[in-house]
């Protein structure tokens, strides 16, 4: 068994066991891994595009395919042992997902979906894969993209400072929150408690906002000196979503510049992740008045979230498409990146309603 026969039978056996395929990053790094090459050393092509990946980026990602394979296998799957593994696999499983197994379904597009009844058939069996329209994306395997911006944002932690993810609503910041979240122990050297808050969660002023906090944390509720005593022998990674609410009256500048003493320093018990609509300094007015920069602003890089390219949105779209029976033409791909002018949100919503227009024209 060659590496790409390896890749098929894993991804019939994923379907079989979950109706999904291994994203385009997965199979390419499978491959990779197949052949013995070490993280640092990989280069991924994209239809004869190089995509540049951090080891680290590339490492995480191992680890998560790791998870899945055991997941659809229950054998532990590891790179030093990758490719023994997956030979054992195929052993266990092989005779079964080649006599079971039925053929994934040639893609169709919305002219041809009305020329028989079974293709409505086939289409009644694939959920719309362009989901959540709203809300961040906490499900590792729906996230996409934004690889830069988690190599960047790690980077940056790992030098001793803090970040303050810019963009305006719908680019993804909350889900890129969630994501560097849940691989925060993959990138960061010294371990560090991730905690995603989310001030929408029914924060509504500076007492609500330190009860959440300890609440998330595991320590008792405290302000103040005590919060400080309680968070000392603690190393947390705190993401705060939806920053802007510190504006909102029932909040004031002590609370940002408690944050701010929690986290300088390389050591310092809090290591901050703030996701905001504007910079900092433009957010909090009180900080301009008084001639100053805001508390959190002097300690945060920021990181500007900037829309999808074209490659991108291409890449989402057909990857989505790929778990289905649907295809959409190149004119309709086109003509989506164009409306939704790369907003991650816009791309995820024009997609669902075009993809529901394909069923609905079976009905």
């Amino acid at each position: 068994m060659d590496s790409q026969e390896a890749l098929a039978f894993i991804n019939k056996l994923l379907y079989e066991k979950t109706k999904q395929v291994l994203g385009k990053l997965e199979a390419s790094l499978f491959l990779k891994i197949w052949e013995g090459e070490a993280y640092d050393k990989m280069v991924i092509d994209f239809d004869g595009k190089r995509q540049v990946y951090s080891p680290q980026h590339l490492k995480a990602t191992g680890s998560e395919l790791f998870k899945k394979i055991k997941g659809i296998s229950n054998i532990e799957v590891k790179k030093n042992n990758f490719k023994e593994s997956i030979e054992f696999i195929h052993k266990q499983y092989g005779a079964k997902v080649s006599s079971s197994q039925q053929p994934i379904a040639e893609p169709i597009t919305l002219s041809q979906a009305d020329e028989s009844h079974s293709d409505y058939y086939l289409l009644q069996q694939n959920h719309n894969p362009f989901i959540p329209q709203n809300g961040r994306i906490e499900d590792p395997q729906q996230f996409f993209g934004r690889e830069r911006e988690i190599d960047r944002v790690f980077e940056v932690l790992k030098n001793g400072s803090s970040v303050a993810l810019i963009a305006e609503e719908g680019m993804g910041k909350s889900s890129l929150l969630c994501a560097i979240c849940q691989q925060a122990k993959n990138y960061l050297q010294s371990s560090r408690q991730p905690v995603f808050l989310d001030l929408n969660d029914g924060v509504h002023n500076e007492d609500e906002f330190y009860m959440a906090l300890c609440d998330k944390i595991g320590i008792p509720e405290s302000k103040g000196y005590s919060l400080t005593r309680n968070l000392r022998d603690k190393r947390v990674l705190l993401a705060i979503d939806n920053l802007g609410k510190f504006t909102w009256d029932g909040f004031t500048r002590q609370v940002r510049d408690q944050l701010r003493g929690l986290a300088e320093g390389s050591n310092a018990p809090l290591k901050l992740i703030l996701a905001a609509t504007e910079p900092l300094n433009n957010l909090f007015n009180d900080s301009q008045e008084q001639g100053n920069t805001s508390p959190l602003a002097g300690i945060c890089q920021e990181e500007h979230i900037h829309p999808w390219n074209e490659a991108t949105m291409h890449t989402f779209i057909t990857n989505r498409l790929a778990r289905t029976s649907v295809s959409f033409t190149e004119e309709e791909i086109i003509q989506l990146i164009q409306e939704s002018g790369g907003h991650p949100r816009k791309v995820m919503q024009l997609c669902y309603q075009t993809y529901s227009r394909y069923v609905e024209s079976l009905q």
